[in-house]
């Protein structure tokens, strides 16, 4: 049995903390795990930026409700799950990834979920596991799953490390540099081809 593990900010949807940055007019909220490896570093730090300016939980949920799958994605899941198992593994949280996944059909995610004061300002995150997405792969593995990874940032490489077959998609360049063992693809077609050959 497969499963095949995606990302989903930067591979199937925009990046949530790039277009709320461009909405808001805060620059410093442009950071994603692209540039920051440092997952908890990054929060701390979003957080410390949402305080300073009183934007909250509803701010942010208001610019989510206006985003789209990236193009040619929810075609892209539709044909992935007609074929194999998919989960999508991602740092987000279930506070904004809901509005995206009813764009995109209801596919499963494992992700994790904020913490909020009574006025709604970002205090805290629950992660549901530590290494999410490592752990969870391992986890799919030790049940009898084999898995198939794909991703663009830091916190992917884990778990498209660990499994069967692993592909970057749309990444950076020095994400590239650095894995010149993994194969690279910009193109849903090309990544869909890749899996499938995986399978």
């Amino acid at each position: 049995m497969n499963i095949v593990c995606l990302d989903m900010e930067g591979v199937i949807t925009p990046e949530i903390w790039i277009k709320f940055s461009e909405v808001s007019g805060i620059p410093e909220l442009r950071r994603t795990t692209r540039d920051e490896p440092d997952y908890d570093k990054l929060m701390k730090f979003r957080m410390d930026i949402l305080r300073q300016h009183g934007l909250g939980l509803r701010e942010i949920q208001d610019v989510i409700a206006q985003i789209d799958p990236l193009p040619g994605a929810k075609e892209f899941m539709d044909e992935l799950r007609s074929t194999t198992q998919v989960v999508i593994l991602s740092d987000t949280f279930e506070e904004f990834a809901k509005p995206l996944l009813k764009k995109l059909g209801w596919p499963t995610i494992f992700c994790n979920s904020l913490v909020t004061d009574e006025k709604g300002m970002l205090t805290g995150v629950k992660m549901r596991c530590e290494k999410s997405k490592l752990t969870t792969v391992k986890g799919l593995q030790s049940i009898g799953f084999e898995t198939i990874a794909a991703g663009d940032s830091y916190n992917d490489l884990d778990m498209i490390l660990a499994s069967k077959a692993g592909f970057l998609f749309r990444t950076t360049e020095q994400i590239k540099n650095d894995y010149p063992q993994l194969s690279a693809f910009e193109d849903y077609d090309d990544l869909l081809a890749a899996i499938k050959a995986a399978l």
